[in-house]
């Protein structure tokens, strides 16, 4: 038995990196995976047995996550689906000429549920109108997500701040890239190597373009650590994610300790300092209505989860441990 980690996944079996470098393609476990879907993610650590005359290695057991990065399953069952594990920094990619703000407040608490480091690229720039329209959409961008978060600008033609990424995967540290198809994603990592490992596909005529990656892999940044390149994650549901929405939405957050009411909901209660807030122009009404829709979404899937665990014949002490209080970190 050796250990070792998941550094490849495809449509076919996990690909790991033993810890004398050896590299071996393995299936699990008939024991691990026995009653329920039990799979290893990307950055997993694992314990590996590598029969004799056995064409694959069998992964036998993984071994406990520093964090994880967890959605709701995009199918209506109320179940966490982990997509990957053991990384240091989470960095969410816009395509600077075509932010979607709605988009990138989920991704933001996704990303900060993890406990990971969070920064946000944007990605194109090369694309922009002119240095106004950068400068324009990168102060909007940084006004969003708040002060405590980097904001970086790349562009294909600017060497330097492809350098920016890069120093922020300094070696024996890995880093998951999230955004939606074809933000540029695979030509970020590409740039980061110094060649074309990523299969990327032209622009289309709109300047967005067309995604082509289909695996999740731990990429070596010469230099630096690994770049996990997620594919398109379509899907964004939200998963315990109150820590995560609470440092997204920090600002809101604040202000509702000035509530009347602790249990405060922000509808109708008297003495609201969030709707004051919002009515005086401190929190702009469509932040407002998205903390209210992701804060909702969170409640509703708590209350599928335990009546689902009352179904079951649960009690909520039967609950594991839980995971640790996402911080806005840079």
């Amino acid at each position: 038995m050796q250990r070792a980690q998941v550094v490849k996944l495809d449509r076919g079996y996990p690909l790991v990196r033993c810890d004398d470098g050896a590299l071996v393609r393995c299936e699990h476990a008939t024991a691990l995976v026995k009653g329920e879907e039990v799979r290893a993610v990307i950055g997993d650590f694992v314990e590996v047995d590598v029969p004799e005359g056995h064409d694959k290695g069998i992964i036998a057991s993984i071994l406990p996550r520093t964090r994880a990065f967890v959605r709701k399953d995009p199918t209506e069952r109320a179940l966490p689906q982990v997509l990957a594990a053991n990384f240091d920094r989470v960095f969410v990619a816009q395509p600077l000429a075509d932010v979607n703000a709605r988009r990138l407040e989920r991704e933001l608490v996704l990303a900060y549920e993890t406990g990971a480091l969070v920064t946000v690229v944007l990605t194109k720039a090369d694309l922009a109108e002119d240095e106004a329209h950068v400068a324009e959409v990168r102060d909007r961008v940084r006004a969003l997500v708040g002060p405590d978060v980097q904001t970086l600008v790349v562009s294909e033609n600017d060497p330097a701040s492809v350098e920016a990424v890069r120093d922020l995967v300094p070696r024996n540290t890995t880093a998951v890239l999230l955004g939606k198809s074809g933000v540029g994603k695979s030509s970020l990592v590409n740039m980061l190597v110094g060649s074309d490992i990523q299969e990327t596909t032209p622009v289309r005529d709109d300047g967005k373009g067309r995604h082509t990656t289909v695996s999740r892999e731990m990429v070596p940044i010469p230099g630096g650590g690994f770049m996990v390149d997620m594919p398109g994650v379509r899907g964004l549901g939200l998963w315990e994610a109150d820590a995560g929405i609470g440092a997204a939405f920090s600002d809101v957050e604040e202000i509702a300790e000035s509530c009347r009411f602790r249990d405060c909901r922000h509808v109708d209660e008297p003495g609201c300092a969030v709707r004051a807030a919002v009515e005086a122009g401190e929190i702009s009404k469509e932040r407002f209505a998205s903390y209210r829709v992701l804060k909702q979404e969170t409640a509703d899937l708590r209350e599928r989860r335990e009546e689902a665990r009352r179904m079951r014949g649960e009690k909520a002490s039967d609950r594991k441990g839980g995971k640790g209080r996402a911080r806005r970190k840079r």
